[in-house]
């Protein structure tokens, strides 16, 4: 929303003042009194344009530092400037936040391009071919099991026509005349209709019965259990084939080896979202790929004879199949059982607009889902520490302390850590030269005392780990993770072949705005606009180091949030009214221009 703060006086009508009022004093530690004092500087105008790249983030980044204009032909620095020459001393860069709650404007950007990243998916488009359009792709959403009884509003029949805004009349939570106390001695039974929004929703009947332990377990393996899933839905497509009779497929590897594989294979994108009881589940957009042999990163349609079907069968047959236990905990031996819950929905898209979950719809939903967290739970904070953990965690609390204090206690370490002394060291070899010898491994003739070709496999190896060892306990990253209610994962994640990368998109995106005022071509309708460097075009360079974070007052993030607000206010109606117009035109009109 654009501010209603008047920066100067205007006319009004007798009786009505401005809220620009002279006679006053205005403070400059408040919000209206800086705001007022940095319109009244004469490099307003100028300040304005200089941040105007993160005029809308909440908390942006302020960088200082040095950029130096670069010869490319010569390296000879043709111009310098300093960050001390410009408003603030600072240059200004958007948080890119994906959270809404903590930065709205950032995190708009990342939903429309999480939007066009999917859609691209699904209708082809930024560099994905447009045949994708074609391949068999589902709608699946996969829920969290039942970890206790929760406030719950069903609706069995919607008569509404937005879900959003739904006024239907809710079934009783939980009707039931068998039981009337749980064995904690609590009510057992909730005959309340509970109303769209109700903060009950989504908390326990009884605190004591609800098992907190194992849904935060549940969250930190969900992630390996939708990759076992995945693979449990490609080795079913992959029998399928073969009973049809469909070969498999050669393929030459990175290395040069050749190798067979499954001439299906399964594309998806997903989206992760916390429910209002803290469980997670996904969302996800399955997409059937065929495998081309002469390059395995294309995108081919899959064999002839594969329907939607056949992926609906895959993915019910992968959900019900995969299940693990997790490693043994002292909490308990046996560890935890992680499968899916029940509820498995399976839709198919419809990619020609004809069905009732069009490209669009699906696109949409799961990029609105993808800037949200923890709100749906009521718990907002940033990663908790032993000395923050104390205001959050609670035993004997509500739902989200006792899951905080869950993911605090499974994940505490337990083992007792060995002394530096006792660790076993790696061998190392002797210096200086040995007898030839042969190595028993690779076969290589040398004269050093460890075989130099093993030796960098194994470092190339060891450049392949994670920097971080891990520390041999499964459940460590529970503490870690405990703001997140234990979901450690990313929240929107794709497989490599299915779209295109955020980066891309950036690219394009500043890019484009580096010549929005100049004369440029296109490649392509949706390509980046062709960038015109030569030997002769210099080169900036900048030597930037990080100065702070946010705004310098309050007065300064109410003018730039402003600016930002009133841009995306015109920027929208723009496109309402664009879009007015093109859904005005009729097709009789629309020949002759065609023409």
């Amino acid at each position: 929303m654009a501010s209603t703060l008047d920066l100067t006086p205007r006319a009004s009508a007798r009786g009505v003042g401005s809220n620009a009022d002279t006679t006053a004093t205005v403070y400059g530690y408040t919000a209206a009194g800086s705001a007022f004092q940095r319109a009244q500087q004469p490099d307003y105008f100028g300040w304005i344009e200089h941040v105007r790249a993160a005029a809308g983030c909440t908390r942006p980044i302020r960088l200082a530092g040095s950029l130096y204009t670069v010869e490319p032909a010569t390296g000879r620095i043709l111009d310098s400037r300093h960050t001390d020459a410009m408003p603030d001393a600072a240059i200004y860069k958007a948080c890119g936040n994906r959270r809404s709650r903590v930065c709205p404007a950032c995190a708009q950007t990342y939903q429309r391009d999480a939007f066009q990243l999917l859609r691209a998916g699904l209708i082809g488009g930024k560099g994905v071919p447009d045949s994708v359009a074609g391949h068999p792709a589902v709608f699946a959403t996969f829920t969290a099991p039942s970890f206790g009884t929760v406030h719950a509003r069903v609706v069995k029949r919607h008569t509404c026509g937005n879900r959003r805004r739904c006024d239907c009349r809710a079934e009783p939570c939980h009707a039931r005349r068998d039981t009337g106390l749980c064995v904690h001695g609590r009510p057992a039974v909730c005959w309340a209709r509970h109303e769209q929004g109700d903060t009950v929703i989504g908390r326990p009947l009884c605190l004591d019965c609800y098992d907190h332990g194992h849904q935060v377990v549940w969250n930190i393996f969900s992630g390996k259990l939708w990759h076992r899933t995945k693979q449990a839905a490609e080795r079913h497509l992959a029998q399928l084939a073969h009973r049809r009779g469909i070969p498999r497929v050669e393929i030459r590897t990175a290395s040069g080896n050749t190798r067979t594989v499954a001439p299906i294979r399964l594309s998806p994108g997903k989206v992760a979202e916390l429910q209002a009881r803290g469980a997670v589940h996904f969302h996800a957009i399955a997409r059937l790929d065929g495998v081309d042999g002469q390059d395995p990163d294309a995108i081919v349609p899959p064999p002839a004879g594969f329907t939607v079907g056949d992926l609906v069968d895959a993915l019910q047959h992968a959900a019900r199949q995969v299940t693990f236990n997790t490693p043994a905990h002292p909490d308990r031996p046996e560890g935890w059982r992680i499968a899916w819950g029940e509820q498995l929905d399976l839709e198919p898209i419809a990619t020609d607009g004809t069905g009732e979950l069009t490209d669009s719809l699906v696109a949409g939903y799961l990029a609105k889902y993808a800037t949200k967290s923890t709100e749906a739970t009521g718990h907002t904070s940033t990663r908790l520490t032993a000395d923050s953990i104390g205001d959050y965690a609670d035993p004997d609390g509500d739902h989200t302390a006792r899951l905080i204090d869950a993911c605090w206690r499974i994940g505490r370490p337990t083992g007792t850590p060995v002394p530096l002394s006792e660790r076993p060291r790696d061998p190392r070899p002797r210096t200086g030269f040995v007898p030839r010898w042969e190595c028993p491994d690779c076969g290589t003739h040398t004269r050093y005392a460890a075989c130099p070709v093993c030796v960098a496999d194994r470092q190339g190896a060891l450049d392949a780990e994670p920097s971080k060892l891990p520390s041999g306990n499964p459940y460590s990253r529970l503490r870690r993770w405990a703001h997140m209610l234990g979901y450690g994962g990313h929240f929107l994640t794709k497989a490599r072949r299915y779209s295109v990368t955020f980066r891309l998109l950036r690219d394009t995106r500043a890019q484009f705005r580096r010549h929005e005022h100049q004369d440029h071509e296109h490649p392509a309708a949706s390509g980046p606009p062709v960038d015109q460097v030569d030997e002769d075009t210099p080169l900036i360079v900048g030597t930037l180091t990080f100065a702070g974070v946010g705004w310098h007052t309050s007065g300064d993030a109410l003018l730039a949030n402003t600016a930002a607000a009133m841009a995306r206010e015109r920027r929208t109606t723009g496109r309402e009214e664009l879009a007015h117009e093109l859904s005005a035109i009729t097709p009789a009109d629309a020949a002759p221009a065609a023409a």
